[in-house]
């Protein structure tokens, strides 16, 4: 049974208490809280105009668009791809649906490091595969190392699942782990899954470093404009691979949904050939609430918080504070918060981590601290209903 994306799910409830007329801070879903940039805007527009946009298209998606993401593929991530090695996906979400769905057969197993993000999981099963969870927790910064890799692997091993920055815990490998897991990968003969959403959203002195150059031609990119662009309700993502795994994504897409919408697609196009001053801007709003979300967590008691290096997301442990005030698991807390004190946050089990939660920092300074402040009195003794 395919289980809800847990994220969305809180994200929604607390959505609905909005409505309702409740004061919520919501930390839940993973979205940029800025518009998306005008230029992207404005050239949907143009789009929704012309009446070419308004017919089916190839499933593979607009030629422009493919080699744009070509072209962003060979600038970002340091490999060399064409247009033939890139397939258009209705989000990020689709990308990795079709990415399992088409290397995976029945029993093949994939190593997924945990905390994971909750639908990469759901999307293995989907395709008959197995996930393998490779624990981490923050005593190594949540990476998984070569020999936990290695532990994990069997004769059914076929895919390793490789995200950098990471989701939920914000996570990023250093060069010389990426390329040490990359070799490790390339000299097992698996093929890696390599998220990298967040690319653009790396803090301090850390640096976000593509694993795929390392796997010759083993490899499938996830990737989008939703969170570089603040485009997530514009679902437009793709993958990246060799042809002959694009073309039979491809086919599998062909009989799904087939081509994602043109109008949102020209809107992708304007975003990756287009300025980065916005995906700046956005970067250092973002570092700034980080250090904010940060320096709280690590002050409350009973909450153990590494800090975040990429993403938006801090994912500290509540395993003290659970203890202290008698919840039996993160979701008890989680319920009781968003009830009690009107903090919506998601349980660290929705992402197979017990006792720990995910709380995004992509929301305004002032909500940032205000949540803040009533996490912190609730975990103090529970404060009386809002």
């Amino acid at each position: 049974m395919i289980a809800e994306s847990a994220t969305l799910a809180i994200d929604g409830k607390a959505k609905s208490m909005v409505a309702a007329g409740r004061d919520v801070v919501i930390f839940g879903a993973g979205e940029p809280d800025f518009p998306t940039p005008p230029h992207i805007v404005e050239a949907a527009q143009r789009a929704a105009a012309d009446p070419r946009n308004h017919r089916y298209t190839a499933t593979a998606g607009l030629p422009p668009l493919r080699e744009a993401v070509a072209e962003k593929t060979r600038r970002d991530s340091g490999l060399e791809v064409s247009s033939d090695s890139v397939l258009i996906t209705n989000g990020a979400k689709q990308a990795i649906y079709n990415a399992f769905a088409t290397l995976l057969d029945p029993g093949d197993e994939v190593l997924v490091p945990t905390p994971y993000w909750v639908t990469y999981p759901e999307a293995i099963s989907l395709a008959g595969g197995v996930p393998v969870e490779v624990p981490t927790d923050e005593t190594s910064g949540f990476r998984v190392t070569i020999q936990q890799l290695e532990a994990a692997r069997s004769s059914r091993t076929k895919v390793l699942l490789f995200v950098s920055p990471g989701n939920p815990t914000g996570a990023v490998y250093p060069p010389s782990e990426v390329e040490k897991i990359g070799d490790w990968a390339a000299r097992r003969g698996l093929w890696v899954v390599t998220d990298e959403i967040y690319e653009h959203l790396v803090y301090g002195d850390n640096q976000f470093h593509s694993l795929a150059p390392l796997l010759s031609d083993r490899y499938v990119i996830v990737n989008g404009v939703a969170k570089t662009f603040a485009m997530t309700g514009w679902r437009v993502g793709w993958m990246v691979g060799p042809p002959d795994v694009i073309r039979a994504a491809t086919n599998l897409q062909s009989h799904a949904t087939s081509n994602v919408g043109n109008v949102a697609q020209m809107a992708a196009l304007a975003a990756l050939t287009g300025p980065m001053d916005s995906v700046a801007l956005m970067r250092a709003a973002f570092d700034r609430r980080r250090r904010t979300m940060y320096e709280g967590l690590a002050a409350m008691p009973g909450v153990v918080c590494r800090e975040p290096e990429g993403a938006f997301y801090a994912f500290p442990s509540l395993r003290q504070a659970l203890a202290t005030l008698g919840f039996s698991s993160s979701i008890e807390l989680a319920a009781a918060l968003l009830e009690e004190a009107g903090v919506a946050i998601v349980p660290g089990e929705a992402f197979g981590a017990f006792g720990y939660a995910r709380l995004s920092y992509a929301l305004g300074d002032a909500d940032l601290v205000r949540g803040l402040d009533r996490l912190e009195e609730f975990l103090a003794g529970r404060p009386r209903q809002i």
